[in-house]
C-alpha cells in the first residue's frame, strides 16, 4: 500500500522573503521557498556566486596551508617507521589538494556560467538542474536525471 505525502508548503514568510532581500543574505529555506517561475533570477544568481566564491576562497586557504605545511616538516627524520608515516601524511595531503584543484576548476567553470547566464541548467539537456541539487552541488552541470543516465552509461559500456 503506498501511502501519499502530502506537499509540503512553503512557510509564506520565506516564500515572500526573496522580494526584500538580496542574495547574499538569502537562507538555503528561503531559496527553496522561491517560486519555479523565479528560477536563477538576480538573488539566486547572487546566492550562489557568493557561496562559490567562500568555497574557492577556502580551497586556495587550504592550499596555502598545505605548501606551509610540507615545508616545515622537511625534517629527517632517522626512524623509518616514522618516515614512512610522515611520507604517507604528505601523499594523502597531496591526494585531497590535487581534488581540491580539480574542485577550484570547477568552481571557476561555475562562476563563469553564472556570467554568461548559463548556470543551473542542464549542459545535455538545457533543463533547469534544480535548487535542491544546487545547493547541494554548486558546481553541477548535469540535471539528477542527466547524471543518472552518464553513470549509468559508464556502468555498461565502461567510459
Amino acid at each position: 500500500m503506498n501511502i501519499v505525502k502530502p506537499a509540503v508548503k512553503a512557510d509564506p514568510k520565506l516564500a515572500n522573503a526573496w522580494k526584500t532581500k538580496s542574495g547574499r543574505d538569502l537562507t538555503e529555506a528561503e531559496l527553496l521557498a522561491m517560486p519555479e517561475a523565479e528560477y536563477m533570477n538576480e538573488q539566486q544568481i547572487d546566492f550562489f556566486r557568493v557561496r562559490l566564491q567562500a568555497q574557492k576562497d577556502d580551497l586556495l586557504s587550504n592550499a596555502g596551508e598545505t605548501t606551509e605545511h610540507l615545508r616545515e616538516d622537511t625534517t629527517i627524520v632517522p626512524d623509518p617507521a616514522d618516515r614512512a608515516t610522515i611520507e604517507e601524511e604528505h601523499a594523502l595531503e597531496l591526494r585531497t589538494r590535487d581534488r581540491e584543484r580539480k574542485l577550484l576548476k570547477k568552481i571557476s567553470q561555475a562562476l563563469n556560467l553564472l556570467e554568461t547566464g548559463e548556470y543551473g541548467f542542464c549542459d545535455e539537456t538545457g533543463e533547469p538542474i534544480g535548487l535542491p541539487r544546487l545547493l547541494a552541488r554548486p558546481t553541477a552541470t548535469l540535471s539528477l536525471e542527466a547524471q543518472q543516465r552518464r553513470e549509468l552509461k559508464q556502468k555498461m559500456f565502461g567510459d
